[in-house]
């Protein structure tokens, strides 16, 4: 969780190198609309994580409804602080967080995934660090994922994963391999 400014810059510098945009200094105006997204949403997690004074709650307001805005623009709906440094949203379309979940470091996410609660439990999935999830992934329930788990593409997994370092699909998800997520991550996240 970002908790200072220290916190806010490496977490920008970590989605930056996860998105592949290391050689480029800021977002570019067409093309990089998921990167400003992440931007805006590591800004305003430093807002609202930050805010002390009236003048700071105030700005950490403004910078939640324009957060808001662009998601609805987006077609997300990624509450804040869930996801740990080194995010990468594939592409902008439909992205569904519920805001009890915690993702670790280095998650690459596709559109069209779900990570929620089921049946009114309102415990949601913890994913760990280094985690590729793939399009139209949904991951549903009270449920951990380990390290280094790789999800495929439409895969419905509505059970723990414990296993680190394999790769899973289908509906529902089961091992289909043991090959582990990293070749899917960028792989400057890990020099």
């Amino acid at each position: 969780m970002i908790q200072s400014k220290r916190d806010l810059r490496e977490y920008l510098r970590q989605d930056q190198i996860a998105l592949g945009k290391k050689n480029q200094k800021k977002p570019s105006p067409f093309g990089d609309e998921v990167w400003r997204f992440q931007i805006l949403m590591r800004r305003t997690e430093y807002h609202v994580n930050c805010a002390k004074n009236p003048l700071q709650k105030m700005i950490a307001q403004l910078y939640r409804l324009r957060y808001h805005r662009y998601c609805v623009k987006m077609g997300f709906h990624v509450p804040l602080n869930i996801f740990d440094a080194g995010l990468s949203i594939a592409h902008y379309g439909a992205l569904v967080v519920n805001s009890k979940a915690k993702v670790g470091k280095n998650c690459r996410i596709h559109a069209m995934v779900v990570i929620g609660a089921t049946n009114g439990d309102p415990a949601a999935p913890v994913l760990g660090d280094n985690v590729y999830i793939g399009a139209g992934a949904k991951i549903v329930g009270n449920i951990h994922i380990a390290d280094n788990v790789a999800i495929g593409a439409n895969a419905v997994v509505v059970k723990s994963i414990e296993e680190p370092g394999t790769t899973w699909g289908g509906v529902p998800a089961r091992k289909i391999s043991e090959r582990d997520s990293r070749c899917n991550l960028c792989q400057d996240l890990f020099q």
